[in-house]
This record gives C-alpha cells, structure tokens and sequence, in this order.
C-alpha cells in the first residue's frame, strides 16, 4: 500500500511563500522550506525537481498577489497612470520582500516589466486608453516617462528614503503627468 502524500504543492508554495515574504528570496532554502511546512526536505524533492523549479512557481504566486493587491483598490481620479503608480508606490512600501523579488529580480522567467504590470487585467492598457481618449497624442511614450518616475519612487520606499503621504504620491503623480503631458 502507498504511503498517503501530506504535503501538496500548494502547501510547499505557501510556505516558501511566507518565507519570501518574511525573509525575502535569499532566505527561501529546502531546510528553512522544510522546516516551516513541517515535512523533511524529501517531498519538497518530490515535487520539484530543484530549487529553481519551485522559485518559479513562487515567482506566479508572487505576481498573482500583485494583482490581487492591485484589484483590492478602488480608482480615485480619473489622470491616467496616477492609480497605477499610487498602487505600485503602496505595494513597495508594504510588501518589500515581495516587490523586490518580483520587480527587480534579474529573472522574471520570460516577462517583461510591462507584462508584470499589465497583468490578465490590462493594468497599464487600461491607462494608455484614458490618456489617448483624454486628448494625449502619445500615449506610449507618456506612459514611459510615467513609468520611470513611478518605479523610481517605488525603489525609493525600500531604503526608507521614500516618505510622502498617500495624498502627496497622488498629487505628485498628478503634477508629473501634466508636466510630462
């Protein structure tokens, strides 16, 4: 008779997903894994093949919690681009681990920061269409220079030097769309 499996995949992504969080990538090992699933690392082993492996299935985890968070959110004006940056700011602030592992990992497993952020939902589509339909000729290339000014301050929350309220990120992301407009 076989002996029962009791720990799932998705019981191995949760935990390495805690750990991420906590800890940040760094920290995610088969021992540390192990120990927080309360298993041996053998059926971590027996679900994934190496640590690589189960890096990537934390990596869509990772991504899918973006979206979630984002979605959360309710849009409070109607400039394009100053929800998503507000969002993308707030994220990086709460959940350093998380933004840094999945925005400024070198491997983002075939995806483009635009397909990061865009998401299933269209993200920044969504915004490119509002600054088109509000009269702006290049929408494209606003969102560039949007986006670079958005990442920035966002990487500026996680070594604390980032310290602007909600409403001074809103009006700042406002201000630079029309300056950049």
């Amino acid at each position: 008779m076989a002996r029962k499996e009791s720990i799932t995949k998705d019981d191995i992504v949760n935990a390495a997903f805690e750990i991420l969080q906590e800890e940040g990538i760094e920290q995610v090992t088969a021992r540390k894994l192990a120990a927080k699933a309360g298993c041996s690392t053998q059926p971590i082993f027996r679900v994934y093949k190496n640590m690589d492996e189960l890096t990537e299935d934390l990596f869509v985890k990772a991504c899918d919690f973006f979206q979630e968070y984002y979605g959360q959110f309710i849009r409070q004006t109607v400039t394009p681009f100053v929800h998503l940056g507000n969002i993308y700011i707030k994220f990086a602030n709460e959940h350093k681990k998380l933004f840094s592992f999945v925005f400024l990992s070198e491997n983002r497993f075939g995806r483009s920061m635009y397909d990061l952020i865009n998401g299933s939902s269209g993200n920044v589509s969504r915004e490119i269409q509002t600054a088109t339909s509000q009269g702006c000729r290049n929408a494209s290339e606003l969102f560039m220079k949007m986006w670079i000014f958005i990442h920035g301050a966002a990487c500026m929350s996680l070594t604390g030097d980032y310290d602007l309220s909600e409403e001074e990120t809103v009006r700042m992301l406002k201000d630079s769309y029309q300056s950049f407009k």
